[in-house]
């Protein structure tokens, strides 16, 4: 039991002192992965470029035409422009042009890296490693 070090001798609690789970070693991001997902998180930093995103996902073909995204989104043509030339640019949409409309649909597990990356490994995953743990008989603290 360890007891906090700001408490009077009096009023001390008494804590357990928990067993560490050591670190999940397959799960970190590289410097160069890193470096991806921090790009594509500025991207997806401006709320226009999240709701264009949501609204193309939301659609049943999942594409959209421009002139839809400006009536919904209530922003001017040009602000739409340039939020969806970052998002090509950041190859997280696709564009084709038909007859003088455009039209941009999302580019299929672009974002699976940062899913991953944001996500938890599976239960059999973390079941394991705490098992790990407990059996290398780890008491940090």
């Amino acid at each position: 039991m360890t007891t906090l070090p700001h408490a009077s001798p009096s009023t001390r609690l008494a804590r357990p002192v928990l067993d560490c789970v050591p670190l999940f070693s397959g799960a970190a991001l590289d410097s160069e992965a890193a470096s991806r997902l921090a790009a594509v998180l500025r991207v997806l930093a401006d709320p226009g470029r999240l709701r264009i995103l949501s609204l193309i996902e939301s659609q049943p073909t999942r594409e959209a035409c421009v002139c839809h995204l400006t009536d919904a989104l209530g922003l001017s043509q040009p602000t739409v422009s340039h939020h969806l030339r970052v998002l090509y640019e950041a190859q997280l949409v696709d564009r084709e042009r038909r007859g003088n409309w455009v039209y941009y649909r999302t580019v299929p597990g672009a974002l699976d890296d940062l899913r991953g990356a944001l996500g938890e490994p599976d239960t059999r995953e973390r079941t394991a490693s705490a098992t790990a743990g407990r059996a290398t008989g780890c008491n940090c603290g």
